[in-house]
């Protein structure tokens, strides 16, 4: 938490206005105190001394006074070994546990950490003391799955830094430190198995972009013929309520040619989500022949929970398939849908008072879709 303090002044929806005394970053997270729980939001935009957040829980109870404390952090996921087999809200927040916590209806204001932090991961390095290091290295291993985890670097970590120490192989929790390293300036720094990163910001790590050329095979024919799909590139499946889309992306995620598949329920009817958290679990892997979940993360965020939370979901989701992306695993990303995404931006853009463009959507929607389907490749 930072030093700077707020009070609500308005609350309308899932937005509230607050006034602030201090600085207050874009994006930045910050919790609304309301009969002592509190409630996460984002901050959207900032006019002067006074901040609109969008709330990611039900508002309800929110009144002028409540006070807001801000984190000076930007809205971020946790990556590091554990995330494969996970059921995560739009917040990255494990399901299964906060049903365990919070019984057969979800509790507003309860947030869990991402990552289990007492099961301990058998490392194996394979840098060693002396070695140079970039933003997004491999410093060393961990069995995850069918795969090989690769324990990077973070990826805000900026120009060359140097392995002073690093743990031999055993087994360690994930926020055990496991390297030092010192940056061009001899400070150190400490890493662990885990770290976080914006989801707002896509990962830059690599030298070059390539353009697509190999296609991904969803063993779907009438796709790979008519409508192929590049490894590498995105692609939509338009479509009314009810004509299949949902089923037509279980069956790629069942049978694509990739490593991992990550599917973000962005707003989708509770029913479908159920289907799949109870279909995916029983699926056998026609590659591995165990459970299709192995190589599965679930992002839920239903009809039912609030609009404000649907960005949240899509940009987790993307920000999970980049980190395994970074360890060189083709990764199949599903957001279903992005049409709903987009009547909750016209739903915040209207409580923003913002000029509205086609069909009341706001104006830069068409921008901010294109954002999020550049950040693949």
């Amino acid at each position: 938490m930072t030093d700077t303090k707020g009070k609500v002044v308005a609350v309308n929806g899932n937005m509230v206005s607050v006034e602030f005394d201090g600085k207050v970053s874009l994006n930045e997270v910050g919790y609304v105190k309301v009969d002592g729980q509190s409630l996460k939001g984002e901050v959207i935009r900032i006019r002067g001394n006074t901040a609109q957040m969008q709330i990611y829980e039900m508002t309800n109870g929110i009144s002028t006074d409540c006070s807001v404390e801000f984190t000076g952090d930007l809205l971020s996921v946790e990556v590091g070994p554990g995330l494969l087999g996970q059921v995560y809200d739009g917040l990255q927040n494990p399901l299964p546990l906060l049903a365990e916590k919070s019984g057969y209806f979800l509790e507003r204001g309860v947030y869990l950490p991402a990552l289990n932090e007492e099961k301990k991961w058998e490392f194996t390095p394979t840098a060693k003391e002396g070695d140079k290091v970039l933003a997004g290295d491999s410093v060393g291993t961990v069995p995850e799955g069918p795969f090989t985890h690769k324990i990077l670097v973070p990826f805000g970590f900026l120009g060359t830094y140097t392995i002073k120490k690093i743990a031999k192989a055993g087994s360690y929790k994930i926020h055990d430190t496991i390297a030092t390293l010192a940056d061009e300036k001899g400070k150190t720094v400490n890493i662990s198995m885990s770290f976080k990163w914006p989801v707002k910001r896509a990962v830059n790590c690599y030298a070059e972009r390539l353009s697509p050329d190999e296609p991904m095979e969803t063993k779907v024919r009438l796709i790979d013929t008519f409508f192929p799909v590049a490894r590498g590139g995105t692609y939509c499946i338009p479509g009314p309520f009810g004509a299949g889309k949902t089923v037509l992306q279980h069956t790629t995620s069942r049978n694509a040619n990739v490593d991992i598949v990550i599917i973000a329920a962005c707003g989708e009817r509770a029913g479908e989500v159920v289907e799949t958290l109870t279909e995916f679990p029983e699926l056998k892997d026609p590659r591995t022949g165990r459970s299709l979940m192995e190589r599965t993360i679930i992002i839920c965020n239903t009809s039912s929970m609030p609009v404000a939370s649907r960005e949240a979901s899509c940009y987790t989701g993307v920000t999970l398939a980049e980190y395994y992306r970074q360890m060189g695993l083709n990764v199949l990303l599903l957001a279903d849908s992005t049409s709903r995404w987009a009547q909750a931006m016209r739903e915040m853009s209207g409580r923003l008072e913002e000029i509205p463009g086609e069909e009341a959507f706001p104006a830069y929607l068409e921008s901010t879709i294109a954002s999020f389907y550049e950040r693949a490749g």
